[in-house]
């Protein structure tokens, strides 16, 4: 499937576009995806920005100067808006709506361990959220409406102080496209960007997670303070005495330099953590039990018969034989690994792969709404 064109690549291949684009330059691709499914439109996602377990912005300019308002929102905020000039965005709108998930997921010749959420941002005529880079990598996908982007290879990426945004405070324009419905626009990281509305419309921004080296550090250490177990305790029997009593010894320093140097790690440490770190739910996150559960024996007869789906929030992913969802490491049988990799890729199971010996596992996840019974039952 590497070599195959791919519609949203404007006919090349993953293969190619991963060898020439991916982190490298931007590609313009007309007419990547017209079909987007039930149209999103503002009332809506001001609907999803009032909600308290949605990340939410309202980014608006006003005689020069940027202001930032984080959500949630109150209905009587958005009434108050001008007719021009500014951006609501709504994150992680895939965890909310089935049709906005699957455009995500038709990411998928990029690793899941890599894909973020998908964004969405409205905005009438003049709406942006000014000249800025991402250190990450994104494809603006525009969605009804007309908008500009002006792009650029820059190298100074220096903010405008004091504002409440990234700004940039220059910005050396070197292309700009009109992006209508349909059309899309892929940047590598830290490519300098600047699109503005030219009518009311929508951007869908495909994000990927890049997590600095400082931010891996602090994680990591989180998860072995949870799995460390060191022998011995500080001792000191031959402690010498010292005319300064406030000074910490080099003996001191020297003994808790060779327990501490007991720490080890290996590379099946490192794949844990990774399983752990990158399903691990955003704080806001949260996950419905099903309303009118079902006993385990009604759930396994209705799971063989139609099939698993992955909650919109769930991400399951796996190293060997090891699968992770949602931060938990779940407890599988190495004779469904085929099943369990199916689900994970694709994101549902059909019931004619569910055996026995997953049903207890896939109970559980059912009761805590990891996942959910295909079809019309679907809880």
């Amino acid at each position: 499937m590497q070599h195959t064109p791919h519609p949203l690549l404007g006919g090349l291949s993953p293969a190619e576009f991963l060898r020439d684009y991916w982190h490298k330059k931007p590609l313009l691709i007309r007419g990547a995806l017209t079909d987007v499914g039930p149209h999103v439109d503002f009332a809506w996602l001001a609907e999803l920005a009032q909600q308290d377990d949605v990340e939410s912005r309202l980014i608006e300019c006003r005689n020069g100067r940027w202001h930032l308002e984080q959500g949630p929102f109150r209905p009587s905020r958005f009434k108050k808006l001008p007719d021009s000039e500014w951006t609501v965005l709504v994150q992680n709108v895939n965890h909310h709506l089935p049709h906005v998930a699957n455009i995500l997921w038709r990411f998928n010749f990029i690793p899941y361990a890599r894909l973020d959420d998908l964004m969405i941002s409205y905005a009438p005529p003049g709406g942006t959220v000014g000249p800025h880079f991402d250190s990450y990598d994104v494809f603006l996908l525009q969605v009804g409406g007309r908008k500009s982007w002006k792009i650029s290879a820059q190298q100074q990426m220096e903010l405008v102080d004091g504002a409440p945004l990234k700004i940039l405070s220059e910005f050396h324009c070197e292309q700009e496209f009109i992006l209508e419905h349909g059309d899309m626009l892929y940047l590598p990281p830290r490519y300098a960007h600047y699109g503005v509305a030219i009518e009311p419309g929508m951007t869908y921004s495909i994000g990927f997670r890049a997590p600095t080296s400082q931010e891996l550090a602090t994680q990591f250490l989180v998860y072995l303070q949870d799995r460390v177990c060191l022998d011995g305790i500080y001792a000191d029997p031959e402690i010498a005495y010292q005319d300064e009593p406030a000074q910490i010894s080099d003996a001191m320093i020297d003994q808790v330099a060779r327990m501490l140097a007991e720490l080890r790690w290996d590379r099946t440490t490192i794949a844990d953590f990774l399983g752990h770190y990158l399903t691990e739910p955003k704080a806001h996150v949260f996950y419905d039990a099903p309303e009118d559960e079902l006993d385990e024996e009604e759930f396994a007869t209705l799971a063989m018969q139609n099939g698993i789906v992955l909650d919109l929030k769930s991400q399951i992913l796996y190293i060997e034989e090891r699968f992770y969802c949602n931060a938990e490491l779940l407890a599988t049988d190495p004779a469904d690994r085929a099943s369990w990799q199916h689900l994970a890729n694709q994101r549902c199971l059909p019931g004619s792969a569910v055996s026995a010996t997953m049903l207890a596992l896939l109970y559980e996840g059912y009761l805590a709404g990891y996942w959910h019974l295909a079809g019309p039952v679907a809880q």
